[in-house]
């Protein structure tokens, strides 16, 4: 049974994964404090890891209801999350909170066939080869084009928290928090062959075309989102769908981005 929070307290909501780790951790914090529903929260409180922290998240996107998210770990990476449940109340760790606002790309997709996609992405979007053939790629700038030609296995473009995902793997840079700033990084380029990519302000328009379609498929990915058999993508960072994720003092994402870079 749902129970009202005090007056003075933000409503807390709360969603946990379905892994029985969550399950089993979330059992303590569903007695230690009063839950509402989490339509009528005013901040959601995950439990699980990072994956279900974007699912979360991309739920909140699509249906237009965002509100502050502060997670909690009880997955396998968590570089998302808070610590697990340590004894000290839910409500008093998220009033000593920090926030950190998260600004998702916006992709336009448009398929071979005509059809049009739009989803959003908070780590990447990627452009990926769909056969054994490369892809070739126009890349446009705020309506220039700068690259004629990129020859690959693809592109992605990334924000600061997904920098360190995939966009690191593909040797793309990290970016800090709150720099305002989106990486274009090329997955495996053969042509221009020492070409590392480019890093742009968030305010960018990022467009590509992708050359030779019927020879060279390729599907874009908006996070977990597919489009296969594009045509076109431009992709911009959406300021009126801003996030808010909530960490605890000294276990910030900034910190985490920032030690990143250190890393041996």
């Amino acid at each position: 049974m749902t129970k009202e929070p005090k007056p003075d307290e933000p409503r807390l909501g709360l969603i946990v994964s379905d892994s029985a780790k969550a399950q089993c951790g979330a059992a303590e914090l569903r007695a230690a404090h009063d839950w509402v529903d989490p339509e009528l929260a005013d901040v959601i409180v995950v439990v699980g890891g990072d994956g279900f922290l974007l699912h979360v998240l991309h739920e909140m996107l699509d249906r237009d209801r965002i509100k502050p998210v502060y997670g909690m770990n009880l997955g396998t990476v968590g570089f998302l999350m808070n610590g697990p449940h340590d004894g000290v109340p839910i409500a008093e760790r998220i009033a000593e909170a920090h926030p950190v606002p998260v600004r998702p790309l916006q992709m336009h997709a448009t398929s071979h066939d005509g059809r049009s996609f739009v989803y959003y992405a908070i780590n990447e979007v990627s452009l990926l080869r769909e056969t054994r053939q490369t892809a070739k790629l126009e890349v446009t700038i705020n309506g220039k084009v700068r690259m004629e030609e990129l020859v690959g296995d693809g592109v992605l473009v990334a924000t600061p928290v997904g920098s360190t995902a995939y966009n690191l793997s593909a040797n793309g840079p990290i970016l800090p928090l709150g720099s305002r700033m989106l990486a274009l990084t090329p997955l495996s380029p053969f042509r221009p062959r020492r070409w590392k990519g480019a890093i742009l302000p968030e305010s960018a328009e990022v467009e590509f075309r992708i050359r030779e379609p019927g020879k060279r498929p390729v599907a874009a990915v908006a996070d977990q989102k597919e489009v296969r058999d594009v045509k076109t993508v431009r992709i911009i960072a959406n300021a009126e769908k801003e996030l808010t994720l909530l960490f605890d003092p000294g276990f910030t994402l900034e910190e985490r981005i920032f030690a990143e870079q250190f890393q041996v």
